[in-house]
């Protein structure tokens, strides 16, 4: 309805309050809880690549690339969303890491092979930097190429397969105003920042403590998140036309990964 035909109705219903409603913001597309539904998702098939041999734990497709002692000691790390990682070699088909930020546990994770060598098992349990409440997350992974040998059998290159998470990891809240951007998450991560693409503080993320956001269109939102300066993810996050689905292309700038997910609104 143009704006013409709206002042019309206005006039031949005499409807004071509907009248002044049209000069009412409308509300954003992007206004709401939106949970995220895995199973619709498509994560990125480029693997994860790293090998435990001779005592080192060595992060292949980390970036940038780390190695470790595997001895269940924290081992300083540079450049990473933690400081310090420990590996543990848990039996011949198992291992645990534990990762920190100012010795803080940032995650613990066991990491576990079938019997064929040819799936990989992850176990996470995420410590949000605001937040008691942890998160859990469970992943299967099918080996790319042949296993390596000589090495913990563990070590390859990884496409996760399949993801679950728990709930308070899955929920995300947006609220426009004005030219303004809110975004809360059970785990205490959040931040307020303008459409216009400056940058904002990122609050309660060990991975992320800057963000800038910039309006494509009515339903379209940049969205690019930095660490110490380096941006460290891209997403194109779009509601569909129906206001219920919101699709985000997240682009890891440091792996080099793009995972689609897909997210219904609550």
């Amino acid at each position: 309805m143009n704006s013409t035909t709206r002042s019309l109705v206005c006039v031949l219903f005499v409807l004071a309050v509907m009248c002044a409603s049209q000069g009412a913001p409308a509300q954003s597309p992007f206004d709401g809880t939106w949970h995220t539904n895995l199973a619709q998702s498509k994560i990125s098939p480029k693997p994860n690549v790293f090998y435990l041999s001779q005592g080192w734990y060595h992060c292949v497709s980390c970036n940038p690339t780390y190695d470790a002692k595997a001895d269940g000691t924290d081992q300083a790390v540079t450049g990473q969303s933690y400081d310090t990682v420990s590996v543990t070699e848990v039996d011949p088909k198992t291992i645990s890491v534990t990762t920190k930020k100012t010795g803080k546990v940032v995650y613990e994770q066991t990491r576990s092979v079938s019997a064929d060598g040819k799936t990989l098992t992850v176990k996470t349990t995420s410590h949000p930097m605001n937040s008691d409440q942890p998160i859990t997350t469970d992943v299967t992974a099918k080996l790319v190429g042949p296993a390596p040998s000589g090495v913990h059998a563990t070590s390859g290159a990884w496409a996760i397969d399949k993801i679950k998470q728990s709930d308070n990891g899955l929920d995300t809240t947006y609220k426009a105003n004005g030219d303004e951007l809110t975004m809360t998450e059970p785990s205490g991560e959040s931040y307020t920042a303008k459409l216009d693409g400056t940058d904002a503080p990122f609050k309660g993320s060990y991975s992320t403590d800057a963000v800038s956001v910039k309006k494509i269109d009515a339903h379209t939102i940049e969205e690019t998140d930095k660490r110490g300066g380096q941006v460290v993810e891209v997403d194109k996050m779009t509601v569909s036309a129906n206001g219920k689905t919101m699709t985000v292309v997240a682009t890891n700038k440091l792996t080099d990964r793009t995972s689609t997910y897909v997210s219904t609104k609550k």
